[in-house]
C-alpha cells in the first residue's frame, strides 16, 4: 500500500526560521514613518512591537534566524504537522496530478497561527511586557494569541472584527476560555473606534479597524505590546517552519512540488509554506510555480495597486509598500474572515512585482464547493480561508487532467472549519452569494488616497 502520511522525527525539526529577505535579488523598498516620512528603524517599531520582532522585521542580511530554545520546546508539543498525499481527492478529480497538503489544522487551536503567536509572546515576556493586544478576523489568530499569552503568563486583549464575531461566536468564546478580553471592532472603547463609528454607525468592521484599536491600546497602556498575525515580515518568518518541514517531508515522499499554493490574507500563511521552496527558485535550482489564492471580493494581489499605504484604517501603522485596495477599504461580509484585509505584506508585494509568484481570486461559492469536495474525499472540513487554496489546487489539477501532465501540487491546509459550520450550513441551504468589485469601485477608492 502506498504511504499517505509523512511526519518528521524530533531531531529533524527546523531549528532556524528562513528569512527570504536576505536572499531576494530585489529587496523590498523601506517602510516609512508616517510623520517623518523617513525609513523605519528598530526604535520606531519597538514603540509598538516586541523589540526582537522589530529586529527580525528589518533584517535583510541573515537568511537563517535561530529559533529560541523555549519556543522550540513549545513547538515540539505539536510539530511536525503531517504532510498528506490526497489520493481520494485525486481520484475524485480524475487528475494525473499528485496532490499533497500540509495539515496545519493539526496545530493547537486548529490553525497555523500558533507558529507565530508563541515566539511573539515569548519575546514580549523576555523584555518585561505584561500585556499583549491584537486584532483578529475570523478568530484563528485571536485564539492562538490568547493561548500563547496564557502559556507565557501574559494578559491578552483582542479586538475581533464585529461581523466575524457575529458570524463565528464560538471563536470569541475560545479566546475568553484562555483568559483574553475580547471586544468587537469598531468599538467605543478607543478613539479610533469612536471616530470610525461616528463616520459610519453601521460599520461592520474590518481587519483595518481592529488593527487601529489594538495599536491604540498598546501605545496608551503601560507594559503592553501589540502583536500581529499576518502581513509583517517577522510573522511570515516564524511561519516558515511550515515550508521547512514540508521540504523534508516531500523528500521522504520522493517528490518535489511543481506548484505551491496557499490562501492569502496578508501573506504569512502563504509565505510560511512558499518561501522555503522559493529559495531554490532564487538560486535557479528549481522552477516551482507559486500561487496565492485570495477572495474575489478582496482582490489586492490581482486588482490592487502597488503603493505606500497604512496597514490600518485610522493610520496608526507605518506606511508599507504593498499591493492595496486602500486602507479604508470596507470588505464584503464573506465567511473567510481571515482574508478580509485590504493589503498584502511587503515581501509578498515585492515578489509579486518581480514575477516570482502570482495571485488568483476565487469566488466565495467556488471556495465552499471545493471545501465540500475536500471534506467528502479527505475527511477534514476545511476553514473557509483554506478552501481558497483547495479551490486553486482543483483548478491546477483540472489543467493537468486536460493536458495529461503529472504535476506535483502542494497546498497548505491552514486550518479546519469545525467552528465555521454556520457558513457551511448557509452554503448548503443556498444562502451564500458571491461579491465582486467593479473597476470603478477600486479606482475611486485608490484615487482618494493622498500619498
Amino acid at each position: 500500500m502506498k504511504q499517505k502520511r509523512f511526519l518528521l522525527e524530533e531531531s529533524e525539526l527546523p531549528r532556524e526560521w528562513y528569512n527570504i529577505q536576505a536572499e531576494m535579488p530585489t529587496k523590498p523598498i523601506p517602510s516609512i514613518h508616517p510623520q517623518t516620512r523617513q525609513p523605519l528603524g528598530v526604535d520606531d517599531l519597538a514603540q509598538i512591537f516586541p523589540r526582537e520582532c522589530c529586529v527580525q522585521e528589518l533584517d535583510t542580511e541573515h537568511a537563517w534566524i535561530p529559533i529560541p530554545e523555549e519556543v522550540l520546546e513549545k513547538y515540539k508539543y505539536y510539530r511536525s504537522t503531517p504532510l498528506v498525499r490526497a489520493y481520494a481527492l485525486e481520484e475524485a478529480l480524475g487528475t494525473p496530478a499528485h496532490i499533497y497538503y500540509k495539515n496545519e489544522s493539526a496545530c493547537p487551536l486548529g490553525s497555523h497561527k500558533i507558529n507565530s503567536a508563541l515566539p511573539q509572546c515569548y519575546y514580549a515576556k523576555q523584555e518585561g511586557t505584561t500585556n499583549v493586544t491584537t486584532e483578529t478576523g475570523a478568530g484563528q489568530w485571536g485564539a492562538a494569541l490568547s493561548y500563547a499569552a496564557s502559556v507565557f503568563g501574559l494578559e491578552a486583549a483582542v479586538y475581533q472584527v464585529k461581523i466575524s464575531m457575529q458570524q463565528k461566536p464560538y471563536r470569541s468564546s475560545i479566546m475568553r476560555t484562555f483568559g483574553a478580553a475580547v471586544t468587537g471592532s469598531p468599538s467605543m472603547s478607543t478613539r479610533a473606534g469612536k471616530d470610525i463609528i461616528t463616520r459610519d454607525p453601521r460599520h461592520s468592521g474590518s481587519l483595518g479597524t481592529a488593527i487601529s484599536e489594538a495599536i491604540e491600546l498598546a501605545t496608551t497602556t503601560p507594559g503592553c505590546k501589540y502583536t500581529l498575525g499576518s502581513v509583517l515580515n517577522h510573522v511570515a518568518l516564524h511561519q516558515t517552519v511550515i515550508g521547512l518541514e514540508a521540504e523534508k517531508q516531500m523528500a521522504k515522499a520522493g517528490e518535489y512540488p511543481d506548484v505551491v499554493i496557499a490562501c492569502f490574507g496578508g501573506g504569512s500563511n502563504f509565505g510560511g509554506l512558499a518561501f522555503p521552496f522559493m529559495r531554490h527558485n532564487l538560486t535557479g535550482e528549481k522552477q516551482t510555480k507559486f500561487i496565492a489564492a485570495e477572495p474575489e471580493s478582496c482582490p489586492k494581489l490581482t486588482r490592487g495597486q502597488f503603493r505606500y499605504d497604512f496597514g490600518d484604517e485610522a493610520g496608526y501603522t507605518p506606511l508599507l509598500p504593498m499591493f492595496t485596495l486602500g486602507h479604508d477599504f470596507k470588505p464584503a461580509n464573506i465567511h473567510a474572515g481571515g482574508l478580509r484585509y485590504h493589503g498584502a505584506g511587503v515581501i509578498v508585494s515585492q515578489l509579486l512585482k518581480d514575477g516570482m509568484m502570482s495571485g488568483v481570486d476565487i469566488p466565495q461559492t467556488e471556495t465552499f464547493e471545493a471545501g465540500l469536495l475536500f471534506a467528502r474525499t479527505e475527511g477534514i472540513i476545511p476553514a473557509p480561508e483554506s478552501s481558497h487554496a483547495i479551490a486553486a489546487t482543483i483548478r491546477e489539477a483540472e489543467k493537468c487532467r486536460q493536458t495529461g501532465e503529472e504535476k506535483v501540487i502542494l497546498f497548505n491546509l491552514s486550518g479546519h472549519g469545525l467552528i465555521d459550520m454556520t457558513a457551511y450550513e448557509q452554503f448548503l441551504n443556498g444562502d451564500l452569494v458571491n461579491y465582486q468589485l467593479s473597476d470603478d469601485e477600486i479606482a475611486n477608492r485608490l484615487e482618494k488616497m493622498d500619498f
